[in-house]
Parts: C-alpha cells; structure tokens; sequence
C-alpha cells in the first residue's frame, strides 16, 4: 500500500513539473517571477524574512511583468488574468508591509499567501494543456 501511495505520489510530482516547465517555457514573466519567489519564499519556511525583506520591492516588479507581458494565448483566459491581477496585489501589498516594517508573522503571512496565488496561476496554466 505505501509502494502504491509512493508511486502515486511521485508520478503527480512527476507530471506537475513537467506542466510548470513548460508553463514556465511558454510564459518567460511567471517563470521570472518563479525565480524570485523561491528565493524568497524557501528561507521564510526557516524563518529567514532577509531574502524578503530586500526583495519585495523586485517581487511586486516581477508580479505587475506578469501581467504586463505578453500572456500566451492558452493562457489569457478570465481565471488566469484574474489570478494574475491578485498576484499584482498582493505582491504590492506585501512591499509595502515590509517597507512599513510590519511584524515578521505578518510579512511570512502575506508572501505564503502569495506564494498560493503563484501556485494557483501554474495549477490554471496546467488544466489548460
């Protein structure tokens, strides 16, 4: 049974990447904006806000790219440039709760959640294939 889940597991893993690289082939913005994220996003898991903290400012340039770049056709769909919009946001939105100086809870709060936007963007930009 844990063999089965495993493999079923790696095989989702497995087909999500792929879906992303070529989201991200496709889209040069989100994969720019991808960079960026995990840079940041991956030390705030461990408690480290720095990489955030000086970056935010970049995060929120990359976000308004998305959405000012030149979106593939299979992707310009309603959700997706929704979605996009919220990435923008959000993405402001945290820049200024860092520049503001707001609490280290409220900062990892905003850039989780716009880590899920990110992830919801890539989640749209797979159902399309």
């Amino acid at each position: 049974m844990k063999i089965k889940f495993v493999a079923m597991l790696l095989l989702f893993l497995t087909a999500s990447t792929v879906s992303a690289q070529s989201t991200f082939d496709k889209w040069p913005a989100i994969k720019e904006f991808h960079e960026v994220m995990s840079q940041t996003f991956h030390p705030s898991e461990e408690g480290n806000l720095q990489p955030i903290k000086s970056r935010s400012e970049e995060l929120m340039n990359k976000a308004a790219a998305v959405l000012k770049s030149d979106i593939p056709a299979e992707f310009k769909t309603a959700p997706i440039l929704a979605s996009a919009e919220k990435l923008q946001l959000k993405s402001k939105a945290l820049h200024k709760m860092v520049t503001a100086k707001a609490s280290d809870a409220d900062i990892k709060k905003s850039l989780s959640d716009l880590h899920d936007v990110f992830h919801e963007i890539v989640g749209l930009c797979s159902e399309k294939k």
